[in-house]
Parts: C-alpha cells; sequence; structure tokens
C-alpha cells in the first residue's frame, strides 16, 4: 500500500560500520537535522570515515561516505563530533542565540558538561559556544 520502506540512514550507516570495521560520523545537513538545528531532512546522506570513500544507494536514499582526516574522526560516536560538524555545516553566521537555546534545551546537562573533553578538536570559532552549552563562565 505505501510501497517499498527503506530502513533509516542510520540502521544502514551502523551495518556498513559493522560489516566493514568502520568509524562513521554524521556530517553536514544529516548531523545538523540529528540535532533539531534543521529542518532539512538531505536526499544525500553523508557519513565522514577512515575507510574508503563510496557511496550507497538505497531507494531514494544516498548515503555517502567520505574519508577524513584522523582529526575529524577523533570525535567519532560522540556528542561532540556531531555538534562539531552540523556546526561547520550550519557556518558561524547562522548559529544564532536561537539555535544555542534549542541545544541547551534538547542535550542533557551531564551530556553538554562532557563537550569541554573535546574542545582541542573544535574550530577557534566555535570554543565560546561550547563553553557556553557545557556551562562553563570562561
Amino acid at each position: 500500500m505505501l510501497g517499498e520502506v527503506t530502513p533509516s540512514a542510520d540502521v544502514i550507516a551502523v551495518a556498513l560500520a559493522g560489516r566493514d570495521r568502520l568509524r562513521l560520523q554524521p556530517s553536514g545537513a544529516y548531523a545538523a537535522n540529528l540535532l533539531g538545528l534543521s529542518e532539512q531532512v538531505p536526499a544525500r546522506v553523508v557519513f565522514l570515515t577512515d575507510g574508503a570513500t563510496r557511496a550507497v544507494r538505497i531507494g531514494r536514499t544516498t548515503i555517502e561516505i567520505r574519508r577524513t582526516t584522523p582529526r575529524n574522526m577523533a570525535t567519532a560516536g560522540r556528542l561532540s563530533g556531531i555538534l562539531i560538524q552540523a556546526l561547520r555545516a550550519l557556518g558561524k553566521r547562522s548559529v544564532t542565540p536561537q539555535r544555542i537555546a534549542h541545544l541547551n534545551r534538547t542535550i542533557p546537562a551531564a551530556e553538554r558538561r562532557a563537550l569541554l573533553k573535546d574542545l582541542c578538536f573544535a574550530p577557534a570559532w566555535m570554543h565560546p559556544m561550547f563553553r557556553n552549552l557545557a556551562g562553563d563562565g570562561r
């Protein structure tokens, strides 16, 4: 009745990561969507990896796996990694106080405090945002 139902991009990514022993990090508009910073649902989902670059097509969804630097993969699998990629995709000018307030509401306090551990992996322009989210007054 509804046609073919395909699994979500996350389910496919977990299956690929397990099969090929890869680490994956959501990136771009997909990372922003995961955090609720954007309502845009990308047709092409991008994951960063330390493995080989390739594209996987499932139904109408294309999952692009891009090889990246070890620095980008250092935070793979953690909230800070998704946050860094989401903010990078939005750009410095698009990170508004409303978006920071949204993150403060939706991310549990314990996870926000953990952001400071990965501060060295974030670009310098993100440091004040990370500190603000973590509740660090510096």
